[in-house]
């Protein structure tokens, strides 16, 4: 299925014990576009310490209730690396996270031994070089991303409100569009494979389509779930118009 990521900010993160507390954003690789960490606020149990994820602890199938189980238990998340997430992780941090939670021989799209990313790319996809340099950034944030501006092929149209992610694959699928329209405050979709650049540097998000197409596209109501298989032609075309 096909969820929104701000439909699941604040889902609360059940370990094998108890609750470990909510999730606060999830963070991407910006090669691959997969979700590779949950955020998770503890609760008052750690002090309200953030903790990285892997998708590789949630329990597949028994996470879409509005609750994310994990195979992990509080000692385990005590213990874990303390790794602050307002700053850059680096690849040595990742190592001692991936080898504390024993994940990289259970996740096939993390970390594995040698220092490179080895994420599977979407079907059809070439998987870009991973950053070889030591502490150089690699993941996103989602609640960052939030805002960039949208610049189609005849200029600038809106902003980026979220993305949609498979969850079964854990991979960005989808970006969803707020339109300049303020007084209809449309929203647009548009598959992730029609980004054409994103430029970090200026919050700026360049989409290989007209503005035309967006504006004439038929309106995204907001909803945990996203289904691309019942759209309506019109809109499944203007997804993917090159």
């Amino acid at each position: 299925m096909h969820r929104n990521v701000k439909s699941l900010i604040g889902n609360p993160m059940k370990g094998t014990d108890g609750e470990l507390g909510k999730v606060a954003e999830f963070y991407f690789d910006d090669q691959a576009w997969i979700i590779v960490y949950l955020v998770v606020k503890t609760g008052n149990w750690l002090s309200g310490r953030k903790v990285l994820i892997s998708p590789a602890a949630v329990i597949r199938g028994q996470d879409r209730n509005g609750t994310f189980p994990v195979n992990l238990t509080k000692a385990q998340i005590k213990n874990s690396p303390d790794i602050d997430t307002d700053l850059p992780v680096s690849r040595q941090q990742e190592v001692a996270l991936h080898q504390h939670y024993s994940w990289a021989s259970d996740w096939e799209t993390g970390f594995y031994d040698g220092g490179i990313w080895a994420i599977a790319p979407p079907p059809g996809e070439d998987m870009l070089p991973a950053k070889a340099a030591a502490g150089d950034p690699h993941l996103r944030s989602t609640n960052a991303i939030s805002g960039y501006h949208i610049e189609t092929r005849d200029g600038e149209l809106g902003h980026l409100r979220d993305l949609i992610i498979d969850d079964e694959t854990w991979h960005i699928e989808y970006l969803v569009i707020e339109m300049h329209s303020w007084l209809t405050g449309k929203q647009v979709v548009i598959a992730r494979k029609d980004i054409k650049e994103i430029q970090w540097d200026t919050s700026k998000v360049q989409v290989d389509v007209t503005s035309d197409v967006l504006e004439n596209s038929p309106a995204y109501e907001e909803s945990a779930l996203f289904h691309p298989e019942n759209a309506d032609p019109v809109f499944d075309n203007n997804l993917h118009l090159r």
